[in-house]
């Protein structure tokens, strides 16, 4: 997906694949840290407005926020080395 999202071809996709993406990372943040978070009151609630500001059809949506500012930082500091890794992975396969 960040790969589709960073190619020269954009089109309406863009807006879905990077809520994908931030999906994608919340819920494997959410995988460790469950067990604690889920003692926290309103933390459905909370997890709830959080996605629905990632999905809201405004410019400063959740998912183009956290994109701009956290993933694509951090996707752009260190993807060749995940495109090394994932290189050498389909050749062992």
């Amino acid at each position: 997906s960040i790969k589709a999202i960073e190619s020269s071809n954009k089109e309406d996709d863009t807006t879905w694949l990077t809520y994908w993406v931030v999906y994608g990372v919340f819920s494997i943040a959410e995988f460790f840290s469950d067990t604690f978070l889920y003692w926290f009151p309103f933390y459905y609630a909370g997890k709830c407005l959080f996605l629905v500001w990632c999905m809201a059809p405004v410019s400063w949506n959740g998912s183009q926020v956290l994109y701009q500012n956290v993933i694509r930082p951090c996707f752009l500091k260190h993807h060749q080395a995940v495109d090394n890794v994932l290189g050498n992975l389909s050749t062992r396969a």
